[in-house]
Parts: C-alpha cells; sequence; structure tokens
C-alpha cells in the first residue's frame, strides 16, 4: 500500500473516532429531536391518556364526542441529509488551531454520523464557484468513510466561491425534501435569491466558518498577504491603526449583512470560529430547533 494511500487511511481513522463518539455520545440524541419528525404523517385519533401532550388535542373530534381525543401521527423515519461544502481557496485560511477545512471535514463527519446512526442517507456537494463533485445520498459506515476519505483528499480545480451555484444545482438534483448544511465561510457573490428557494423545498441550515483574524488584524507590522481565491499579492501594514479598524469594520459589516441575509431567507444558522470547539455552536443550534418545533 502506498505511503499515501496509509497516511490517509490513518488521517480517516482518526476523524472516524473522534466524530463518531461525539455522533454517539453527545450529537445523536439531539440531531434527532432536531430534525426528525418534521415529515409527521396523520395516522389515526384515540382517546386522551394521562402524559399526553395537550398540543396534540383534536379539538373538533373531541367536542363531538364530548371527551378528549388526540391525534396520533407516524414520523416519517428517514430523512436525506445533504452536506454542501465549500472546497475554496479561503477555506485554506487558518491561524489559531486549525484550518477552516480541517473544521469542515469534522463538522461534516460529525453530520454524516449523527445521520447514518438515525438511519438517514447521506450525499455531498463540494462546490467552489462550481460544483466540483456531487455524491448521491447513501447509508451505511462504508459510504460515510468515503465521504471522510474525499473530505480530506479532495482537491478543488476552482479557487473562487460562489455558494449561489452549489444552492441551484442542489434545489434541482435532490428531489425529495431534504435537511441540507451548508458549510462555508460564505465569502461569496449574493446568494440570497438561490438560498430562499432552497429553503423553500428543502430545509437549509448554515454553517458559517471564521478564523478571528479574519475579522481583527493583530499588529505585526508590514506584512504580505495572498488572496486564496485570486492569488494576488498585497502587502498591508498592520501597524497602522486606521489600517487595522477599516479592516475590522469590513468584516464586522460582512458579518451582518450575512446574518440579515439567513434571517430574511428563514435559515437557521450558527458561526464556528477556527480557534473553538465546535461542539457548543452545534449544541446550541440543535436546542434552538427543538424550541422551534
Amino acid at each position: 500500500m502506498a505511503r499515501d494511500t496509509q497516511e490517509l487511511l490513518k488521517k480517516v481513522r482518526k476523524i472516524e473516532i473522534k466524530t463518531r463518539g461525539l455522533s454517539n455520545h453527545i450529537f445523536s440524541g439531539e440531531y434527532h429531536s432536531a430534525f426528525k419528525g418534521r415529515g409527521m404523517a396523520f395516522s389515526e385519533v384515540r382517546e386522551y391518556q394521562v402524559g399526553d401532550e395537550i398540543r396534540t388535542i383534536d379539538w373538533n373530534v373531541t367536542a363531538r364526542f364530548n371527551h378528549p381525543y388526540v391525534k396520533v401521527f407516524d414520523e416519517e423515519r428517514e430523512l436525506t441529509v445533504m452536506l454542501l461544502m465549500d472546497v475554496s481557496g479561503s477555506e485554506n485560511f487558518g491561524t489559531i488551531n486549525q484550518q477552516k477545512q480541517d473544521l469542515a471535514t469534522e463538522l461534516c463527519a460529525v453530520l454524516a454520523f449523527s445521520a447514518i446512526q438515525n438511519n438517514d442517507k447521506v450525499g455531498v456537494i463540494f462546490f467552489s464557484d462550481k460544483i466540483e463533485k456531487f455524491i448521491p445520498p447513501k447509508k451505511g459506515r462504508s459510504h460515510i468513510l468515503m465521504i471522510i476519505r474525499e473530505l480530506i483528499d479532495f482537491k478543488p480545480e476552482n479557487k473562487g466561491t460562489d455558494v449561489g451555484v452549489a444552492l441551484k444545482y442542489f434545489t434541482s438534483a435532490i428531489k425529495k425534501k431534504c435537511t441540507a448544511f451548508i458549510i462555508s465561510d460564505f465569502i461569496s457573490p449574493a446568494f440570497e435569491n438561490e438560498l430562499k428557494i432552497a429553503n423553500k423545498k428543502h430545509d437549509v441550515i448554515a454553517l458559517r466558518l471564521y478564523d478571528k483574524h479574519e475579522e481583527e488584524f493583530p499588529d505585526l507590522g508590514l506584512i504580505p498577504v495572498r488572496d486564496e481565491e485570486s492569488g494576488q499579492l498585497m502587502w498591508v501594514n498592520t501597524s497602522d491603526k486606521e489600517v487595522r479598524a477599516a479592516f475590522k469594520t469590513d468584516a464586522i459589516k460582512r458579518t451582518e449583512q450575512l446574518k440579515d441575509t439567513f434571517s430574511r431567507s428563514g435559515v437557521d444558522t450558527t458561526s464556528i470560529g477556527t480557534h473553538e470547539t465546535y461542539v457548543k455552536p452545534l449544541m446550541t443550534l440543535f436546542k434552538k430547533r427543538e424550541k422551534k418545533r
């Protein structure tokens, strides 16, 4: 076996052990509560029993028989989960503990394992400013391991980011309603329209990845900064307070615009930094979804 392949399998195993453990112990139940049962099929009514939820009472039938009756639902057990993964140049940015690409890989793995533990299918769309690869949804551990292998080893053809292109493709490729996680830093041309359309048909969740130093430059003197997507090299004087202030203002504005886009599109979202563990933001997001239901 080639050394490269051995290294790759080692990485896959490492990610599997870490993320599968998290899925088993932390996320699986939360995932189930937050995402399952969206497709509830009405089955029958029966007499109210102590412990039944008040909100399941069928008031029409109750009024007719002068006795409380509740609606019984069958949960549509199987979901399809799509992971829309940004593999563009800016995903290589990361200065604290990990690059955004590493963070995205782990997030995808955690979500994928949580999904298969709930008997769901998982598919992936890799995108830059074009669709780089589509892995159709399937079940099972070997499918997930293949996805993780791709996540680690994938080399995109293009460096740019276009979230709108990914969403458009996703909306037309996946016919049946599904839950989709879009994982990106969202440094992209406008995509609100495509997001609204996708979220009408599917249930879309945005996971925004960021690095603290994209929002705040440390004082490092004169430094060369390369734009990962255009390849252009610029010299920036980080000792200049005005330069740092302008940089920060720009970053805050971009973050606010993104928040507005997500809320106008009705999309649940959370931000995850390369300097922190993703466990807390994900749990908060899952819990928020449970409350909404």
